[in-house]
């Protein structure tokens, strides 16, 4: 399908989606996708960078003269629970044989309000998918728990939280545990300084061993999946997901159905 070009937008750092879209524009972009790099889908994430993407197309691209689609989910892609299971049985191999079977498989994603799943957001059952998939492709080799970190505020999120499950299973006499950061696909702090260091530290206290599988990064697995989605998406002519239309049964943002009818209705005028 090439040739292609491709383009980054962040939405806290540079270049950030006005940036992106002034550079796509000076470009002469008639056709694009959005591509999240998210795999699973949440409200406060992938649908808070597409109403972010909408905002400013509606500014700066008025005629509409970008086409968009977008590629709004892929938790159980079959690239993507793959390279986690490489990834798992790698670190696996590192412990002895006669303790590798005891090792409990920690999946820990960031977590959410209460508030929001609560709302009918779909990202703790995509989540949870991925891990399924991931464990049957590793015919359930461990045990293993879906776990939430990264909790702010006084309010209730999504749990068992990270730091309480390390204090549990050292309560309950387990040695060894595995942190996979599920829901990420890059370094960033929450690998690197929360799990790496505030949790690894919180476990030696407990007299646990808690290593964490390395992320995907740059892995040719997890490129080569990445390039599979996409070309999936050019091939299907589809504008979104069947789920991207719907919104949470109990949604309070009207901007969201704004911006989901939004890029349904350029996907369809791209065909």
């Amino acid at each position: 399908t090439a040739p292609h070009k491709s383009y980054i937008a962040f939405r806290y750092a540079p270049p950030l989606t006005p940036e992106t879209l002034e550079e796509m524009k000076n470009d002469g972009i008639e056709r694009a996708v959005a591509l999240t790099m998210y795999p699973q889908y949440s409200c406060s994430t992938t649908g808070s960078s597409l109403n972010e993407l909408w905002k400013h197309s509606k500014e700066l691209d008025p005629q509409n003269k970008i086409q968009w689609s977008v590629i709004d989910r892929w938790p159980t892609h079959k690239g993507l629970v793959e390279v986690f299971a490489q990834h798992i049985e790698k670190s696996l191999l590192e412990y002895p044989e006669s303790e590798r079977k005891d090792v409990v498989l920690l999946f820990s994603a960031h977590s959410l309000p209460m508030s929001v799943v609560n709302r009918g957001d779909p990202y703790p059952q995509e989540v949870a998918a991925t891990v399924q998939h991931v464990m049957e492709r590793l015919g359930h080799s461990n045990p293993f728990r879906l776990i939430w970190q990264s909790q702010v505020g006084p309010s209730a999120w999504l749990g068992p939280k990270t730091d309480a499950v390390i204090e549990g299973y050292a309560k309950q006499g387990k040695k060894h545990l595995l942190a996979v950061p599920i829901a990420f696909v890059s370094d960033h702090v929450e690998t690197l300084f929360e799990v790496d260091i505030e949790y690894g530290h919180l476990a030696k206290e407990k007299g646990i061993d808690l290593r964490r599988v390395e992320s995907l990064n740059a892995d040719p697995v997890f490129i080569d999946a990445l390039a599979s989605i996409v070309k999936t998406h050019l091939r299907s002519k589809k504008p979104t997901s069947t789920q991207l239309p719907l919104r949470c049964p109990l949604c309070t943002n009207e901007k969201c159905g704004q911006t989901k009818a939004f890029f349904a209705k350029q996907g369809k005028s791209s065909e």
